[in-house]
């Protein structure tokens, strides 16, 4: 199947671009800090903007998936966030990288549910999480990028090259994207429901979806807190210097986030085949279930072989249910639907993950005087760090309870029979 073999090596590579894009200002933001004299709570706000506006906009981008041709939006949406990405360069005052960074997330908004509806298209269900979490993998190593590449650049020439080098470059990717064969809608499929672009309300009456959004949210809160806070745990806890935790944290991302992923999809489409319809879902479960013990090392751990491994193991974990999630989502909503399913889903992880998630764990490590009270004379407690986190092990606990309740219904629903 060339076509469908292009598809995924161009969809990989736009997914690397999206996620080294919107990386890229955290691997310069020092540097754009300082030149504007800019405070941590602002430059952080450009990051929440982006994802809320992200979390958000992508809800309706994803209702146009399942109605418009999906390879002209990807490649209308790569033009949009790769021309402001490279713009942002040219930015002399916090509103006007603040709008750059806004219509970068409006652009990335489009990718996730055309793309994701498309390689479905292109492949057979048996194989479907594998598919999606080889198109998924391309996070870790845009991730990877933007950490070396963008801080390197940036080092050199300046953070405004970084920008320019590799945010621009996108504009002649998107021409690639055209040759991208837009497959009829369901083309793959021996089985799938019969609901059409009308029946939209099922989406949020579907019990196992319901397990699915929520149980995955939650997952996805231990884990993108991994990026939030992990480097502020190390310094604040263990005392290691940043520029080292920015190398080993880039490193592991790569050693463990790209085969996590792509092994993570090829495992749940195992399950799927032998435990029936609700396999990937109780293999995402095993998932959280796992990265419990993993916390729990990471937080308390004291030796640098436990810190590493358990780094290792929840860097892997952290990747290794994406492509079950968008599997199982456009197997229950169906071909007509794929696109809004998939949009719900990125809009209800990213809410509970960055919306509610950082903000809460930020609030418990006030609470705990992890940064003291200077005006009261209360000294800080950086260990105190360690319970404020414990959020995430129980986050993982009640993503488990959920995944698996959500596998039980799937089964019940669809039958342990149906395997594809």
């Amino acid at each position: 199947m060339p076509g469908a073999s292009y598809a995924l090596a161009v969809l990989f590579a736009i997914n690397l671009m999206n996620f080294f894009d919107r990386q890229l200002l955290g691997a310069v933001g020092e540097a754009v800090r300082r030149e504007w004299n800019l405070t941590d709570t602002t430059l952080g706000a450009l990051g929440t903007a982006f994802t809320l506006l992200y979390a958000v906009v992508g809800v309706p981008f994803g209702r146009m998936a399942d109605r418009t041709s999906r390879r002209n939006m990807i490649a209308a949406g790569l033009a949009v966030w790769s021309l402001f990405s490279g713009l942002t360069g040219f930015c002399e005052s916090f509103w006007t990288i603040f709008l750059c960074r806004v219509m970068v997330g409006v652009g990335e908004a489009t990718l996730g549910p055309a793309a994701l509806s498309l390689l479905s298209d292109h492949f057979p269900p048996r194989m479907r999480a594998t598919v999606q979490a080889v198109y998924s993998s391309g996070i870790a190593v845009g991730a990877g990028i933007a950490s070396f590449l963008g801080g390197w650049i940036g080092g050199t020439w300046g953070w405004r090259w970084a920008f320019y080098l590799l945010g621009f470059p996108g504009l002649v990717v998107a021409i690639f994207v055209l040759f991208i064969r837009e497959t009829k809608r369901g083309a793959t499929e021996t089985a799938a429901p019969g609901y059409s672009g009308a029946d939209w309300k099922i989406l949020f009456k579907s019990v196992p979806l319901r397990y699915l959004y929520l149980g995955y949210a939650l997952f996805g809160l231990a884990a993108n807190s991994i990026s939030i806070w992990g480097a502020l745990f190390f310094v604040r806890v263990h005392g290691l210097p940043l520029p080292l935790i920015g190398t080993i944290g880039g490193v592991l991302s790569l050693l463990a986030g790209v085969p996590g992923t792509i092994l993570g999809g090829a495992l749940s489409d195992r399950f799927r085949r032998r435990a029936g319809a609700g396999g990937r879902m109780l293999f995402g479960a095993w998932a959280a279930l796992l990265s419990i013990p993993m916390w729990l090392l990471l937080l308390f751990g004291e030796s640098n072989a436990a810190l590493l491994f358990a780094c290792f193991m929840l860097l892997g974990l952290s990747l290794v249910w994406l492509g079950p999630a968008a599997a199982d989502v456009h197997d229950v909503a169906g071909p007509q639907l794929r696109g809004l399913g998939i949009g719900i889903y990125f809009f209800t992880v990213n809410i509970v993950a960055y919306g509610i998630g950082a903000p809460f764990i930020g609030k418990l490590n006030g609470l705990l005087g992890v940064d003291g009270d200077p005006a009261r004379g209360i000294p800080p407690d950086p260990s105190m760090m360690r319970y404020s986190l414990l959020v995430c092990p129980l986050a993982c606990a009640l993503a488990a309870l959920l995944l698996w309740r959500g596998s039980r219904r799937i089964s019940e629903r669809e039958g342990v029979g149906s395997r594809q």
